[in-house]
C-alpha cells in the first residue's frame, strides 16, 4: 500500500461545544487535523466510552466500561450527530470489546465473553446474555477485546496481571482463538503485555501493545505488531527498540537469557514509550484523500508515568513501511490533559468516529475540503 507522499499541513480547528467531563478533561480541546478535515462532536455524556462496532445499517454500538453499559447510537437524518444514545444493556462487568457476528452481539467483559441475539436496528437486548467463556480478571490490566477473523473464529485478547512477571495463566498477555460459540479455545499468540486493540485487515491480524513501565521515559517504545498463529512477541523477557529489528533482552527483569529473544517477533512500527496505543482501524472508506486508503489509524491513549507526557493523539501507520505520522493532536495543552483517545471505527459515509474517555465523548472526523 502506498504511504502518504508529502507532509500534511496541519490546520487548526477549535471545537466550540460545552464539555461535561471528568477532572482529567475540564476544557474543550483545540484539535489539529490535516487540511480539509473537520472534527465535530458526534455524541457526549458517557462515563467511560471505550470500544465501538458499526452494524450493517450504520448503527454504532459503544461500550461504556465505567457504567457497565452498552449503548446504541443512530444518525437517521445523517447530519453527523447521533440522534441520542439508547441503552442496549446494562449491569455488565466492565464491558470493553464488541463484535457483531452470525446474528449475535459479542461483548468482552473483564471476566468473560458473552453474546446477545442481535439484528441491525435492535435498540435493546431482547434476552439474557449467553456466557461463552470465562477470562482471568483482576491485576493491572482489566480490558478484554473480542474480534472475528476471516475464518469465522473468535479472537480474544487479555492483558497481563502485572507490569513485568511470568504469568501463571496462559490466557493473560496473549491472544486466544475460539469457535464462535466459545468452544475449542487455544492460544494464538503470546508475549503481548497488553494487546488492547486487535483488528483483522484482510488476512493479517494487527495488534497494538502497551510495553512495560519503570525503565524510564523512553524505554521500551510502544509497538504495533503483525500477529501470526504461534507467534511469540517478547514480553516479559524482551522488547523492540527499532522497528523490525531483533528484540532486546530485558536485563532489568533478569529472567531467562538473551537467547530467549531470538524467537521473539519484533514490532513493525513503534511509538513513543508509554503512549498507550489502544484501538485501531484500517481506513476502508471513500471520502478521505486516496493517500489514506488502507492506512491504520491508531488511538494513543496517553502516558501516566512519563515526565513529559506522550500520546494523547491519533496517528496513522503505513502497514507497508511502518511509518507513523501524527493525524489528530490537541488533547494535550502543555502538560494538561484535555482528552484521551481510545478507539476508532469507519462509518458507512467514510467518516471516522473516535471515543474519548477523558471527556466522555465520541468525536467525528470527516474530510470536507473548502
Amino acid at each position: 500500500m502506498k504511504s502518504i507522499l508529502r507532509p500534511l499541513t496541519l490546520a487548526l480547528l477549535t471545537v466550540s461545544c460545552a464539555v461535561s467531563a471528568p477532572a482529567s478533561a475540564q476544557t474543550t480541546p483545540t484539535l489539529k487535523v490535516p487540511d480539509g478535515f473537520k472534527v465535530t462532536e458526534f455524541a457526549t455524556g458517557f462515563k467511560q466510552p471505550r470500544f465501538m462496532v458499526v452494524a450493517s445499517n450504520g448503527d454504532v454500538l459503544l461500550s461504556d466500561m465505567g457504567a457497565g453499559t452498552v449503548y446504541v447510537m443512530s444518525d437517521a437524518n445523517k447530519d453527523g450527530v447521533a440522534d441520542g444514545q439508547q441503552l442496549y444493556v446494562t449491569g455488565l462487568n466492565q464491558p470493553h470489546g464488541l463484535a457483531i457476528h452470525g446474528g449475535y452481539l459479542y461483548v468482552a467483559e473483564t471476566d468473560k465473553v458473552v453474546r446477545f441475539a442481535y439484528k441491525p436496528g435492535d435498540m435493546k437486548a431482547s434476552g439474557q446474555p449467553e456466557t461463552l467463556l470465562s477470562l482471568p480478571s483482576g491485576g493491572g490490566h482489566s480490558t478484554r477485546t473480542v474480534e472475528f477473523g476471516p475464518d469465522g473464529k473468535m479472537y480474544v485478547a487479555a492483558g497481563s496481571s502485572c507490569n513485568v512477571c511470568e504469568e501463571s495463566d496462559p490466557k493473560r498477555a496473549a491472544i486466544w482463538v475460539y469457535d464462535a460459540d466459545g468452544k475449542n479455545g487455544k492460544e494464538y499468540a503470546s508475549g503481548l503485555r497488553n494487546p488492547v486493540g486487535i483488528e483483522w485487515v484482510g488476512d493479517t491480524l494487527y495488534s497494538t501493545n502497551n510495553g512495560r513501565d519503570m525503565l524510564g521515559d523512553d524505554l521500551p517504545p510502544e509497538g504495533i505488531y503483525r500477529v501470526k498463529s504461534g507467534g511469540f512477541y517478547g514480553w516479559p523477557y524482551c522488547y523492540t527498540t527499532k522497528p523490525g529489528e531483533a528484540q532486546v533482552w530485558d536485563k532489568d527483569f533478569g529472567k531467562k537469557s538473551a537467547a530467549t529473544c531470538t524467537g521473539a517477533t519484533p514490532a513493525f512500527s513503534l511509538t513513543t514509550a508509554h503512549a498507550a496505543p489502544l484501538g485501531l482501524a484500517a481506513y476502508t472508506g471513500s471520502t478521505f484523500p486516496a493517500a489514506y486508503k488502507g492506512q491504520l489509524f491508531i488511538a494513543l491513549h496517553g502516558s501516566w508515568n512519563r515526565s513529559a507526557k506522550s500520546g494523547y493523539k491519533v496517528i496513522t501507520v503505513d502497514p507497508a513501511s511502518g511509518k507513523a505520522t501524527d493525524f489528530l493532536t490537541g488533547f494535550l495543552s502543555g502538560q494538561r490533559t484535555e482528552g484521551r483517545p481510545v478507539d476508532l471505527v469507519v462509518m458507512p459515509d467514510g467518516a471516522l468516529l473516535l471515543t474519548d474517555d477523558g471527556a466522555g465523548k465520541v468525536w467525528r472526523i470527516q474530510y470536507r475540503p473548502s
